[in-house]
């Protein structure tokens, strides 16, 4: 395992981040145990959860795993998304982010959230009463630096220029959905990370189970995130998208490598990636993700399966000067 620094924080986490969605729902308190046990023997310190996954549930039972290693760890949470029935249980407004680090901070027992995400953009709260928010919550200990997760790059570049202006601590770590198919975060959200220097972990590396090789242009398995999940349904409904999983099927039966391990390569490949997101419902399911990091993945590799997939137009919309 490969060490990296998340932008300009110091910190060095490993070149994979587990992500802990199934904690609680796919993965019963004993899976759970054996997926984290076995991310430690592979060398991962970087640990992803939030506040909904599994209803808190998530953060409970990883709080109940770090016990005896938590300084060694380098863990994450999120706030955002409706946590209850209150019509003021969501979103990022002081109230809510302020009553949301505490009750993950006890779930995770923890006296320190490493990076704290904004996990939705919150239309409702203006992004300077956010940005002090967390600089408040920094000061007082309880989070160490700023993150966010699913804003469009003007809404992050706006958010960092309010931090500069008034000297709040700024987002230093930004997780966007980046995989074969859903390549929209290469357009202005991965340029703008490499010139501010921000962390990049980026969630769904194997487009919920489409880069896997179960799925396919009239190929479907019997259960899977893909058929069980009506939002993932949605997200990946296009047919392009199972036409670009046939293709890279095809190409990973040519190189045998497991797709999986393939998915995950390339999302590490790209230079602005700190850490893909991976996670798994089994052990076993782990595997060939975890085999990323060692796999000598090449850049004629990384072009090839990239040119199995459809570039995103720039943001500019002028394509001849590409």
């Amino acid at each position: 395992m490969k060490y990296k620094t998340v932008g300009k924080t110091g910190i060095q986490v490993s070149e994979l981040c587990f992500g802990t969605m199934s904690f609680g729902g796919n993965a019963d308190r004993e899976t759970s145990k054996q997926l984290f046990h076995r991310c430690l023997d592979k060398g991962i310190n970087f640990f992803d959860t939030a506040n909904v996954y599994s209803g808190g549930v998530s953060e409970e039972i990883l709080g109940e795993l770090i016990a005896g290693n938590r300084d060694e760890l380098v863990l994450t949470s999120k706030a955002g998304f409706p946590f209850g029935d209150d019509v003021n249980a969501r979103g990022s407004s002081r109230r809510h982010l302020s009553l949301s680090v505490e009750q993950s901070l006890k779930r995770l027992r923890t006296d320190r959230i490493e990076f704290y995400f904004i996990h939705r953009f919150d239309s409702l709260t203006a992004i300077e009463e956010t940005v002090r928010t967390l600089d408040d919550l920094r000061r007082q200990g309880k989070i160490l630096y700023p993150a966010v997760s699913n804003w469009a790059a003007w809404q992050i570049a706006k958010a960092l220029g309010i931090s500069a202006r008034e000297s709040l601590a700024s987002f230093a770590l930004v997780q966007p959905m980046y995989n074969l198919v859903k390549r929209q975060a290469e357009v202005e959200i991965l340029p703008l990370a490499e010139s501010e220097q921000l962390g990049v972990i980026s969630y769904s590396p194997l487009g919920g189970g489409l880069l896997t090789g179960k799925y396919g242009v009239g190929k479907r398995p019997e259960s899977g995130r893909l058929i069980e999940q009506a939002n993932y349904t949605k997200r990946y409904e296009d047919d392009i998208n199972y036409a670009i999983a046939d293709r890279f099927s095809a190409y990973s039966r040519e190189q045998d490598i497991h797709p999986a391990t393939l998915a995950v390569a390339w999302v590490l490949g790209h230079p602005a990636i700190t850490a893909p997101i991976i996670g798994a419902r089994s052990v076993e399911q782990l595997e060939p993700s975890l085999a990323a990091v060692d796999l000598a993945f090449t850049e004629t590799q990384r072009k090839e399966i990239t040119a199995l997939s459809i570039d995103p137009p720039p943001a500019t919309d002028r394509s001849e000067e590409a």
